[in-house]
């Protein structure tokens, strides 16, 4: 009767955050090692299913760099990286898209069907909804960098996005994008950046990052010094003295940017953990890192 009794306790906390979400868009941006782990990847969609059977719309935006550097092993290809991005010419552009738009696209749609949700596939062989440019960077000496066919997100199909999910369906989104200005060329995009336009472009209420650490840390090496939540003003501050360091400053510099770009709120969670994405956004306490404007 205790376990029953608790368990009721646990609906009762999430009703008013049910309430409070119900009708707004989450973005959920999955990559990493998440989407190589089947255990951790079921879990993380059947709390998508969740979300959208209890009122909010959620979108998943999703990269695949794994899959992809395994795809180009078997071709032979040796992967390049220019200043973090993938060099991507015409062969790796081909297995890009074979691998985000095809396999890892229609796999998670898939997986959702299989939950009891409907999965709305929106890529470059359903319907493209992301559109972009080359990306422009620039050596030390200011000589331009060929990125080949790499590119941000500068326009988002929100009419498509907004009729899939009227329809009570979850948005699946590879990080591909159409050139803008041609007759169909595409370029890989950064699953992390594409995330951030999409948020912007919906208005979403939340980004949620599902990552393979469990938030910002007072100490990088312990997880129990989980800080659960920032200002923006506050994760600056800890990239300057050195509390945020390695592979966790992108991120928070990814969530600062989509925090400027009028996203409400920003969670890093451990997709590792067994339903974290409920945890995070049904529960007061939380189990990651959220970073508001305050």
């Amino acid at each position: 009767m205790q376990t029953a009794v608790k368990k009721a306790d646990v609906l009762v906390e999430a009703l008013g955050w049910i309430r409070e979400f119900r009708g707004k868009t989450t973005v959920i941006k999955l990559g990493g090692s998440l989407l190589e782990s089947q255990d951790a990847l079921l879990h993380i969609l059947l709390d998508i299913v969740f979300m959208e059977t209890v009122g909010m719309r959620p979108i998943i935006v999703h990269g695949g760099g794994a899959a992809i550097s395994k795809a180009m092993d078997e071709a032979g290809i040796t992967p390049r990286f220019i200043q973090g991005r993938r060099y991507t010419d015409d062969e790796t552009l081909r297995i890009v898209k074979e691998v985000l738009a095809r396999d890892t696209n229609h796999f998670l749609c898939d997986k959702i069907n299989e939950l009891g949700g409907l999965a709305e596939p929106l890529n470059y062989t359903t319907q493209n909804v992301l559109f972009g440019e080359r990306i422009k960077l620039h050596d030390t000496d200011g000589s331009a960098i060929d990125l080949g066919h790499v590119g941000r997100v500068t326009r988002v199909d929100v009419e498509a996005i907004n009729a899939a999910t009227r329809s009570e369906k979850v948005v699946v989104i590879p990080s591909v994008c159409v050139e803008e200005g041609t007759s169909g060329s595409y370029l890989n995009v950064n699953a992390d950046t594409a995330a951030t336009a999409v948020a912007k472009a919906m208005g979403a209420e939340k980004l949620v990052y599902v990552s393979d650490v469990n938030g910002v840390r007072q100490n990088k090496d312990d997880p129990e010094s989980r800080i659960k939540s920032l200002s923006a003003d506050e994760a600056r501050e800890l990239i300057r003295n050195g509390t945020i360091v390695d592979g966790m400053i992108p991120k928070v510099e990814a969530c600062l940017e989509t925090l400027d770009n009028g996203v409400h709120k920003v969670h890093i969670i451990d997709g590792k953990l067994r339903h974290s994405l409920l945890l995070e956004i049904y529960t007061t306490t939380g189990v990651g890192t959220e970073i508001v404007n305050r």
